[in-house]
C-alpha cells in the first residue's frame, strides 16, 4: 500500500514536470520557426526582439556555439544567479557554428515545480503515517479473533472440548471457526469410537477366555475324565483361540488401517480403481451364486486421494453386500457424480438393517453376521480421513440395504 503511494506521488510529479518541460519546448520551436520563415533572421530578430521580450519574456539572438557539435536542435536549462532560463539552440549557419538562441526565464515555473515536489514528499510524510496507524489498528482488529481462538484451543484437552460460538466472531472468521467446530466434532468422534474400540476390545477378549476357563475347569472336575470330554473341551478351547484370532486379527486391522491415514495423497483415476474393486469381488460373487450388476456414468475421473484408504471403504460395502444378499441375488454398483460429488453406491437385497443399530460402533453386529464388527467401523474411520461421507440406509420399498459413499470433488 505504501509502495503504491509512493509510486503513484512520484509518478504524477515526474508527469508535470514533464508536461511543463514539453510545453517550453514546443513554444520555443515556435517561436523559432516565426522567425526563420522571414528569410532574413538577423533583421527578423531586430524586428521582433522587443516584441518577444515584453509578450513572452524570450530574448532572441545569433550565437557562436562549438560546444553544440553540429546538433539540429538543442534544449537546455541553465541557472544565473537565483534564476533559471531555458535555451533552445536551432541551426541558422552550420559551417560557422552560429545558432539562433531563444531564452526564455523559467523561474516562476522551477518555483512551482519545486512547490509540487514540497507538496509531493509531505502527502507521502503524512500518507505513510496514516497507512502505519491504520494497519496497526487493523492488524490489532484481524489478530484479536485469532488471538481469541488460540486461546480457546489452547485450553482444549481431551476432556474439555468445546466448540466455539460463531456468533463471537467477526463476519470474515466465521468460515475458519466453522472449520475449526467440524474438526472438534471429528476429534470428539474419534475419541467416542476409540474408548467404544478399548471397551468392546476388552469385552470381546474375555468372552472366549471365559468360556475356555469354565470348560477347562469343567472338564477338570469330572472324575470319570474319558477321552470324548477331553476331546470335546479341546475342541471347545480350539473354537474360542479361533474367535480370539478374529478379533485380534480386526485390531490388527484396525491399526493397519489406521496407519494408511498417513498415506500420501496421489492423483489416481478413481474410476478405474472402482472398477477393479469391483471385478475382485465379481469373481467372488459369481463362486457363490450371487451377481454384481454395475452402472458407472463416468469413463475416466482423476482425484488426489489416498487409495488405500478408499479402498479400504468399498471393499467394506462391496464385502457386506456379496455377504447378505441371498443366492441368485443381485448387488447394484452405481456410479455417478451430483453437485460436485462423486457418488459412489452399493445396494443389496439382503434383510436390510435392524432398527435403532448404531453401525458404525466398533463391535456392533447383527444377528446374521459372523464377523467381529469392526468392519464399517473402519470404513467410517477412513471415510473421515479423506473427507468423505458415508451413508447406510434400509430400502424403503423393499428389503435390502444402500450404502453410499458422497466424495467431494
Amino acid at each position: 500500500m505504501a509502495t503504491l503511494v509512493l509510486i503513484t506521488s512520484f509518478s504524477f510529479y515526474v508527469y508535470i514536470r514533464y508536461a511543463s518541460n514539453q510545453q517550453l519546448v514546443e513554444t520555443l520551436i515556435k517561436q523559432a520557426y516565426f522567425l526563420q520563415k522571414e528569410g532574413d533572421l538577423p533583421k527578423a530578430i531586430k524586428k521582433n526582439r522587443e516584441l518577444l521580450k515584453s509578450t513572452l519574456g524570450i530574448d532572441a539572438k545569433i550565437e557562436y556555439a562549438p560546444y553544440i557539435h553540429y546538433q539540429p536542435n538543442f534544449f537546455r536549462t541553465v541557472k544565473k544567479g537565483k534564476k533559471y532560463y531555458i535555451q533552445g539552440f536551432f541551426p541558422y549557419e552550420f559551417k560557422n557554428q552560429t545558432y539562433l538562441l531563444l531564452t526564455k526565464d523559467i523561474t516562476s515555473e522551477i518555483k512551482i515545480e519545486e512547490m509540487v515536489y514540497k507538496s509531493v514528499i509531505t502527502t507521502n510524510i503524512i500518507s505513510l503515517i496514516v497507512i502505519i496507524i491504520y494497519a496497526f489498528f487493523l492488524s490489532k482488529m484481524l489478530i484479536r479473533p485469532l488471538t481469541i481462538l488460540v486461546n480457546k484451543l489452547s485450553k482444549m484437552n481431551e476432556r474439555s472440548l468445546q466448540k466455539i460460538n460463531l456468533n463471537t466472531l467477526p463476519e470474515e472468521f466465521k468460515p475458519l471457526g466453522k472449520s475449526i467446530n467440524q474438526l472438534i466434532t471429528k476429534i470428539e468422534n474419534f475419541i467416542y469410537y476409540k474408548k467404544e474400540l478399548f471397551i468392546g476390545a476388552a469385552h470381546e477378549l474375555k468372552t472366549p477366555l471365559a468360556v475356555m476357563k469354565a470348560k477347562s475347569q469343567v472338564t477338570l472336575i469330572k472324575k470319570d475324565k474319558t477321552v470324548k470330554s477331553l476331546t470335546g473341551a479341546i475342541e471347545q478351547n480350539i473354537k474360542s483361540i479361533n474367535d480370539l484370532n478374529a478379533i485380534i486379527e480386526s485390531i490388527l486391522a484396525f491399526g493397519r488401517a489406521e496407519g494408511a491415514q498417513f498415506e500420501d495423497a496421489k492423483n489416481i483415476n478413481i474410476i478405474s480403481l472402482i472398477k477393479e474393486i469391483i471385478d475382485e469381488f465379481e469373481i467372488i460373487a459369481v463362486k457363490k451364486e450371487k451377481y454384481i450388476s454395475r452402472k458407472i456414468r463416468i469413463k475416466s475421473l482423476n482425484l488426489k486421494i489416498q487409495p488405500m484408504l478408499f479402498r479400504h471403504i468399498l471393499q467394506n460395502l462391496m464385502q457386506n453386500a456379496v455377504r447378505f444378499t441371498p443366492k441368485e441375488g443381485n448387488v447394484y454398483v452405481s456410479v455417478f457424480i451430483c453437485n460436485n460429488n462423486l457418488i459412489v453406491r452399493v445396494k443389496d437385497n439382503g434383510p436390510g438393517l435392524p432398527k435403532d443399530f448404531d453401525l458404525f460402533a466398533p463391535f456392533k453386529r447383527s444377528k446374521n453376521s459372523k464377523g467381529t464388527g469392526l468392519g464399517l467401523f473402519l470404513a467410517k474411520t477412513s471415510a473421515d480421513s479423506i473427507g468423505a461421507k458415508l451413508e447406510i440406509k434400509s430400502k424403503k420399498s423393499s428389503k435390502g440395504t444402500v450404502a453410499t459413499i458422497i466424495l467431494p470433488m
